[in-house]
Order: C-alpha cells, then structure tokens, then sequence
C-alpha cells in the first residue's frame, strides 16, 4: 500500500479542549499512524496512512470538532512517509517563543461532570471541583502557555492513581484535563465564621453554608474568577442589609437559581435569553421580571429586569440544591433563589484571594465559603441581554465565558496596545489580525483597581508573548489609564499616541465587524474629552478607517453641568440648567420636584451659569437623559452611573405613539436641537400630561432626530451605513428601535457583536485605529 503523511498545523482555541485525544480517536478510527503534541506554534499533527485515510482522517479534523474547540488556522503540508511506523501517539507539550495558542475561557459544567456529581455512587459525588475537558476552569486558573498542569494553579495538587489513570487515557474524557482531581487528591472547601472560627468542613461545610443562608446570613462564597457576596433573595432583611454593607444602596443585583423552572417563576424568558442561560458561557441575562415576581423588591428596584444566572460550577448546582433543602426545613415554600453578587465594597475590584477577601470583606459577610484552588486572573460574571426582536445579544460586561477570546480584526498588523478608558475600564492588546480585550476591569477611580489593570497586563502580556510596538490612550490626559500609558511608553521607549473617546467607540464597532468602509457614526453616551476641550457624548461623526479620516459632523445642543462632576450624581441640576438653557428660570403650572431636598441650592445655581463659574458645557446624549428623568421626578440624585435614564426608560408607556420635534438646527459643527426635547417635556409637564407618556415621547423624538441626522448626512456624503457605539446603547429601547428606524429610511446599521458598546470597548477602538496607523506608516 502507497503511503501518504501530511503534517497539519492548527491554532486557535485548541489546547485544554480535549483537542489531542480528539485527534486520537479519529486517527484510531482512520488507521491512522503518527502523533499529536501541543506546541508554542499550536496543536502538530502528523498522520499516515492510504491517500484515502489521510483524506477522511483530514475530513474528520475539519468537521467533528470538541465542544470547546475554535480552530482560526488549519495548516496542512505533505511530509516523506516514516518505515516501519505502526501507531499513533500523544506526544508531550513543548514550549517556545511565540505562539498561536488561545487560552480557553471558563466555561459551565458539562452534563456528563453534572450526572458524576449527582450519583452518590460515582467517586465525584458532590465533590465541588468536578471537571473535565468540556468543561470548568481555564484562563482563571493558567499562568502560561501552553496549558499544562504545571502552569496552572493546580499544580500543587498531586495526582491520585485514580485521577492519573483518567488523565493518561486518551480514551477518557479527562485525558489531560489539567483541573482534573477528585476529592482524595483535589481541592477543598471550608467554612468559617468573620472571625476566622471554623465551622465546617469538606462536602457539610456546603451543607451548613445553605442552613446559614436560609437563616438571613450574608455569606462570602470563593467561586471560579473571584468571591461572591450572597444571601437569600427572596429576604428583604438580608437583601437591605447587603445593600447597607455593601454600600450599594439602589444599583441592581444579579440572582443565580437551580434550574430554568426557576428562572422562569422570576422572568419571562424567551428562546434566545434561554440559550444564553444555559450555554457554556452562563453570563448574567437580564430578563423581563415576571407577573407576581416573588423576589425582595429590594433586588433590582429601578428596572423592569432582572439579572439571571444558572449555577455553572459543581460547587454553585450542590449549593442551589442544599438550599433549596434548607428552606424546606424551615418550612419556607420560597423559590431558592440567592443573591449572587461580585464580592467587593462598591467601586473595588472582585476578591479574589482568601487572605484578600477576609481582610476586604469581614465588614460585609457573616460567614465566609473558603476554598485552596488559587484563582491566578479575577473575572467577574458576564452579563448580556437580548435584541426582544431578533434575538441579538447585547454584552453589558464581558468577562467570564468570554475573555481572553479574540476579536477577528479585518487584517494582520503589528502589536498594539490600547489601554481604554477610565470608567468601565478594559484594556485590548493585538496580535496579528486578532484583537484580545481583556476582562472587564472596573472603574480606575482607586488603587486597587489600578493594581488590577497592571495584573492584567502583565498576564496578556504573557499568555500572548507579545509586547506592542505602539500604545494608544484617551485624549483625556488625567485618566489613570492616561498616565500609566505615557509612564510605560517612557519605560519602554515606545511611542504614545492619543485617540478621542468617540472616534475610538466607532473604531470599536467597525472592528468588531470587519469592517472597513467609512461609516457615519453616532457616538451616545455619558462623558469624553472633545477636540475642542468640551465634554462631548451625543455626537455624529464621520469615519473612514483605511485612511484614519475623521470628522466631527454635528453634536447634541450644548446643556451645562453646574457644579461639575457635582451635576452628574444630582441631575437635578442639570435639569434646572437646561430649563435654564431655553429661557425658563422660574417654575410654572409645574412645580420642580427638586425644590423640596434642594430649594437652597436650586435658588443660586442660576448665579453659577450666568458668571459661567465650575459649569462646563457638554452635548452629552446621557446627561440628556439625566435631565429630563430629573424634570420628571424620578431622580434628583443617582447612587449609580445611568440610574435616572434606566427609571426613565422602565416607566415608559409603551402604547403611546406621540413624539417631540427634535430638529438639526445650523451651526458648526451642525446640531441636533435637543433644547426641543427639553421644551417639550416642560410643557407637557405644565399641560399635566402623565410622566409615562412623556418618557415615551422622549424616546421616539430622539430616536427620530437621530435618524434624521443620520439621513442628511448619508445624503451629503454618500455614506450609507451608520455605526452605533457608546452606553446609551445598552438600553433597551435605543437598541432596538434605532436600527430599526435607520433601516426604514434605507439606511444600514452597524452594531457591537463581541464587546458592550458601553466603555469597554474603548480600548478595542484605540488598538484597532493604531493598528491601522503602523500599517499606514509602514
């Protein structure tokens, strides 16, 4: 028989998948002789046999891949065949400089590790560190490539013969399964009171945790990227005292229960918000709250969502069930539903250590679920919602299940490094032609979560053995991200470049779809920088990528923000500035529902516009919306970043069909008059029209002046599609119903894919935009 030997080359998400004893089994099933090793270059093949068994041996490694497995190059090249070869063998890792390896995300437990888990015959029953190739932890546990035991956090713990027999069989579904242990060899848990005295241990400390949690206490629960905070959420006791502790007096929480008849008492899911739930990525679906919803009313108060997540680790499905036992002992008939939130004082980065969470979160928590599996990168939870209409989803924060994955870039550049924003902090380096954002980080507004974003780094740095020939930054020059990017640049001898916050939020969705035509870009959202040293933030912009052109085409009319940064957490004053802006300096038939709190500061605040003292202008599209929930009386102060606009949005009156003008008006740059909106909303307030109406009237005349913005300059410029970037575009309305209102006018609307469209993906944008500078230089 002819012999043929083909060596293949494959990168990509393809190591700690299973990948090789995938490649063994279908070498066995081919007849197929020669080897399988990972390497820095990524999984090497090397396969002989007939020309008709290496062709359907090539077939089936195309097409019968592992669940977790994301091939992004399949490299083939033929080889002289090798005497005497008679069968085919896994090879061990070799390492090297560069590669073209993915880490794999952290992913849900996998139905098989579920069945282990849950029969009191299988050695794993209840043993909360369950996994194998399909399923657990991966880029929370790796401190290198490639993916090895050593590397990870597991290395400390020694194989039992059991465990070893499952990890050396290709033919066992934990064959390399770097997490792989079972409850002689692997990690433990136990608990302990905030006083570090020990409660329990082992399979009863999971046991008296859910008892604890039944009884009202707040407990500190080690998970997979970091500590949870938790207690009953059916509880208004232990959900207000969690908020008091936490110092998160009103933003909502996220809830984790057993199983989807769960999650269907609290919500109603549709099929997409249902894939997303019980997917591998398990993020946090904001859904729409049910009929007779039988939470605390304390959980997500100012929204008509709430935020749902299903257990994805053993640990999380043996805790639901416990606690579910626990209330039934109590005699409780509640929904077993905990509140699941991201172990932190508010504005600080997860916990992530046990050391750290004790010293962080002892003020907080009542008794603390300890576990000795070190967590190496701290990852929050994912949250995503769903397009109502087309079932798209809309990221709100990527992180666990999603990073480190790439973003496919429309072509192959130098290293770049952007280093995002201030708030909702991301920080996104390049390889080739992919783009890596890194897990949500936070808001640098401490040094904690500063020492955070140079962990994450260093780690990409590592894990892609890069380091990037140019760094991008924000305009804004006393953002911490700023500073240490001009800092590094200096350190390193490399240049910095500067990038405006809203061109980088249209760079990101261009990237985020390959896209490389120039665009007209709408920019919505709370704060950035400007060109001409303003706070822009509702702005039309013309982009064209290739060329790096760009052009400030209109903004939103100009509104004030007297008393500065004071004005963002007391929209009040906003409101009062922009009835100010249109002439109206005295309340009518309506009476400003700020005068009770604040009538002393509401009497001066005129004095500080008309001198112009600390009253910065912006045409911010989110203090717009800060404006008028505060004229409607639903917020005069906010505890969390778009609280007013997310209770403007809620109390909509969705069967209301009327809207205000909401017209460009000439200047330069052009503007969409929004001082119109404003107009119309007090006068409708003064006619005594329902708030409800009224926000709707707002959304639809918005949404209309946008697109009708759009238009003209689509006309003028002959540019016809429009990218929509920038946190405004989280709600829901303006998700949904913008690119709707562009399509009917023939216009085509470019959306985020891969990222939030919110400041997470600045960093995306400035990466991509200086990639694209190198290859123009180059």
């Amino acid at each position: 028989m002819s012999l043929l030997r083909h060596r293949f080359i494959i990168t990509g998400q393809v190591q700690g998948v299973g990948f090789r004893p995938f490649v063994y089994r279908i070498a066995l099933d081919n007849a197929i002789t020669g080897s399988v090793n990972n390497s820095s270059e990524g999984v090497i093949i090397e396969a002989q046999g007939s020309a008709e068994q290496v062709s359907q041996f090539a077939e089936d490694l195309a097409e019968k891949l592992p669940p977790l497995a994301k091939v992004v190059t399949f490299d083939m090249e033929d080889m002289p065949p090798v005497d005497g070869e008679e069968e085919f063998i896994i090879l061990k890792s070799t390492g090297g400089e560069g590669h073209s390896v993915l880490i794999s995300a952290d992913v849900a437990t996998c139905p098989d590790c579920m069945a282990d888990i849950s029969d009191p015959e299988n050695p794993r029953y209840r043993y909360p560190f369950t996994n194998c190739t399909n399923c657990g932890p991966r880029y929370t546990i790796t401190r290198s490539i490639p993916y090895d035991r050593p590397k990870t956090s597991m290395a400390c713990f020694k194989l039992c013969p059991d465990c070893q027999t499952e990890y050396e069989d290709p033919l066992d579904r934990r064959f390399h399964a770097q997490p792989n242990a079972c409850v002689r060899c692997g990690p433990k848990v136990w608990l302990t009171d905030n006083a570090s005295v020990m409660i329990a241990q082992g399979d009863e400390s999971i046991r008296r945790l859910a008892c604890e949690l039944a009884e009202g206490k707040i407990a500190a629960v080690k998970g997979l990227g970091g500590y949870h905070l938790v207690c009953d959420a059916t509880s208004d006791k232990a959900v207000t005292e969690l908020r008091r502790r936490k110092h998160r007096p009103d933003k909502p929480l996220a809830i984790m229960v057993p199983d989807m008849e769960a999650a269907r008492m609290l919500a109603d899911i549709s099929p997409a918000e249902e894939e997303w739930l019980t997917g591998l990525q398990r993020p946090i679906v904001l859904a729409a709250k049910a009929e007779g919803y039988p939470l605390s009313e304390h959980v997500a108060p100012d929204t008509n969502f709430i935020g749902l997540m299903l257990p994805y680790t053993p640990l999380h499905h043996i805790l639901l069930g416990d606690f579910a036992e626990a209330q039934a002992d109590n005699g409780s008939d509640a929904l077993p539903a905990l509140v699941m939130t991201s172990g932190n004082l508010s504005s600080e980065p997860i916990a992530l250590g046990n050391r750290e969470a004790f010293s962080r979160l002892t003020e907080i928590a009542d008794i603390f679920l300890y576990h000795n599996r070190d967590i190496l990168i701290r990852t929050d939870d994912s949250v995503v919602r769903t397009n109502p209409e087309t079932g798209a989803p809309i990221l709100m924060r990527r992180a666990r299940g999603f990073a480190p994955s790439p973003v496919f870039l429309p072509e192959s550049g130098p290293t770049v490094l952007g280093t995002g924003p201030e708030l909702k902090c991301t920080m996104t380096l390049t390889k080739g032609d992919q783009a890596f954002p890194s897990q949500h980080i936070g808001n640098l507004s401490n040094l904690e979560t500063m020492e955070f974003y140079r962990e994450i780094h260093a780690h990409l740095e590592d894990i892609l053995q890069v380091q990037p020939e140019l760094i991008v930054r924000d305009l804004h020059p006393d953002y911490m991200t700023s500073e240490w990017a001009d800092t590094l640049g200096k350190e390193r001898g490399i240049p910095v470049e500067t990038l405006q916050h809203h061109y980088a939020h249209i760079h990101s969705v261009l990237a985020d779809n390959r896209f490389t035509e120039p665009v007209i870009g709408l920019a919505l959202d709370g704060t950035g920088l400007g060109e001409d040293g303003t706070i822009w933030g509702g702005e039309c912009l013309m982009v064209i990528p290739e060329e790096l052109e760009h052009q400030r085409l209109a903004h939103f009319a100009h509104i004030r923000l007297p008393g500065g940064e004071t004005a963002v957490k007391e929209p009040w004053r906003i409101a009062q500035a922009a009835l100010w802006e249109i002439g109206i300096k005295e309340p009518g038939a309506y009476r400003w529902p700020w005068l009770d709190d604040f009538a002393q500061e509401s009497k001066f605040l005129p004095q500080l516009l008309e001198k112009d003292i600390n009253s910065p202008r912006t045409s911010s599209c989110g203090r717009l919306f800060d404006a008028v929930a505060a004229l409607c009386g639903l917020a005069n102060t906010i505890s969390y970043e778009g609280q007013a606009a997310i209770r403007l949005e809620k109390i909509q009156d969705m069967t209301e069909t009327g809207t205000y003008p909401c017209p460009l008006m000439s200047d330069d740059p052009v503007a969409l008059n929004t001082h119109e909106l404003i107009r119309a909303v007090i006068a409708d307030l003064d006619a005594g029209v329902p708030v409800p109406v009224i926000a709707r009237r707002f959304h639809l005349g918005l949404i209309a002046g946008l697109t009708e913005m759009a238009y003209s300059f689509s006309m003028v410029l002959d540019i016809h599609h429009v990218a929509l970037s920038g946190g405004v575009m989280q709600n829901l309305t303006l998700a949904t119903e913008l690119p709707k209102s562009l399509e009917a006018i023939g216009l085509i609307p470019l959306t985020h894919q891969n990222v939030p469209p919110n400041d997470a993906c600045i960093s995306l944008g400035q990466a991509a935009w200086g990639q694209r500078k190198l290859l123009l230089e180059q």
